[in-house]
């Protein structure tokens, strides 16, 4: 991944429900193509990768966490977040800390391959690919706003995703969790 390619669309149909200011993690972000885009909105975003070099081009955009997060410590240990993003990445050991570093009221944001891929590309080890309904199996306890499980034509891939919020206890009227951004103002 290249950090000028354009956010994912599913990480740009979402990001509204994101409120201003948002403490954002992006793991495993590459060259940082979201964190880009997320900062440029008035984010603020925390960039793990285990590329030193890839991470090099964010200096002063995100605060940046150069660790393998596969085989070292998790480094966000006791930390949360409005929103945890990760896209076309799957360390299943990863996921209880992943959930645990979403605060109250805040985001899971997750696109990745899922089987099927193997048919068409990679990665096509099922280690690294989702199987069907596992993202909902995995947000239990938090509150699914969108899922989507199948394939998409160009390019040709086999993905799941899920945007899921890890509601406030004790509201006092229903949230309401907008399924398309507001419109712009008129300019």
């Amino acid at each position: 991944m290249h950090g000028d390619e354009a956010p994912s669309p599913w990480v740009q149909r979402w990001a509204h429900l994101l409120p201003a200011g948002a403490r954002v993690l992006d793991v495993a972000c590459g060259r940082g193509r979201h964190v880009r885009w997320l900062a440029a909105r008035g984010c603020a975003v925390t960039a793990i990768d285990r590329d030193a070099d890839a991470l090099s081009g964010l200096q002063g955009v995100a605060e940046l966490i150069t660790a393998d997060i596969e085989a070292g410590p998790w480094p966000c240990a006791g930390r949360t977040f409005d929103a945890v993003l990760v896209t076309n990445y799957l360390w299943r050991p990863l996921w209880p800390l992943l959930l645990d570093a979403v605060a109250p009221g805040g985001w899971l944001l997750y696109e990745t391959f899922a089987h099927g891929h193997q048919t068409v590309g990679r990665p096509a080890r099922p280690a690294f690919l989702l199987e069907a309904g596992e993202l909902l199996r995995v947000c239990q306890g938090l509150r699914i706003v969108a899922y989507e499980d199948g394939f998409l034509p160009a390019p040709e891939r086999f993905v799941q995703r899920v945007v899921a919020v890890r509601e406030e206890a004790g509201a006092s009227a229903p949230p309401r969790y907008p399924l398309s951004s507001p419109p712009a103002p008129p300019g």
